[in-house]
């Protein structure tokens, strides 16, 4: 299902239906390489996956503790995550030679994007310094992640992008040391008891896509974008 675009060439689409894994996979490579072809416009992509493990390119396999799903590897950055049923994953092909050329900046405001949705949730996500994701208070008061990033950039066209644990069955982060970080724990919407559905999600991410987007700004001559310095990661 494909909503209307937010901007010339760019396209919102939103899976109904579980996607497979290296089905998603080609499909995303093929869609860069056609936006850096100049054949494709750029492409935010919704979806669940059904119950997987993915292998980042930092991956140590003793972090794979109960392999009780398919492995796949993924070619982004980052060790092992869960994906299934419950979690939104969103995938980014965003062409960075017109928004900027810097990867700390994209990241930086992908993680804004995901606490800001999350936030129109009535959810205090926020970063945590020297660890990756997106974290939140559980209801045991104990720091969680809530969202995870993945990101590889190929000729400055992005790749993979983020998940953020809805309603999924949270046992399933079991079989793995998520991120590498044993001593926290994974929440969801859900778990946080808040009442919000994938579409409520998916609503606010559109809404907070705009400023997001809006963000990723195009270096001038003088190393600026007018608003802030480029390769600043801010």
């Amino acid at each position: 299902m494909s909503s209307p675009p937010l901007e010339p060439a760019m396209e919102w689409r939103i899976e109904i239906a579980p996607m497979d894994y290296p089905a998603a996979l080609a499909d995303m490579e093929a869609r860069a390489a056609a936006i850096f072809e100049g054949q494709a416009g750029e492409r935010v992509w919704l979806l669940e996956h059904p119950p997987l493990y993915t292998a980042g390119t930092s991956a140590d396999p003793a972090e794979l503790l109960d392999p009780r799903f398919p492995v796949h590897a993924a070619g982004r950055g980052g060790r092992y995550t869960y994906h299934g049923p419950g979690q939104r994953i969103g995938y980014l092909n965003i062409d960075l030679r017109e928004r900027g050329k810097d990867v700390r900046n994209f990241v930086h405001h992908l993680e804004g994007w995901m606490i800001d949705a999350l936030g129109d949730l009535g959810i205090a996500a926020r970063r945590a310094e020297g660890r990756i994701g997106i974290w939140t208070d559980d209801l045991q008061g104990r720091e969680a992640k809530i969202g995870a990033l993945g990101i590889r950039v190929r000729r400055w066209i992005t790749l993979h992008g983020f998940s953020i644990n809805v309603d999924p069955d949270l046992s399933h982060f079991g079989g793995i040391v998520p991120c590498g970080l044993a001593e926290y724990p994974v929440t969801s919407i859900a778990a946080l008891g808040v009442k919000a559905s994938m579409a409520d999600l998916d609503a606010a991410l559109y809404a907070h896509f705009p400023a997001f987007i809006s963000r990723l700004r195009r270096c001038g001559p003088d190393g600026s974008t007018g608003v802030e310095q480029c390769g600043t990661g801010r």
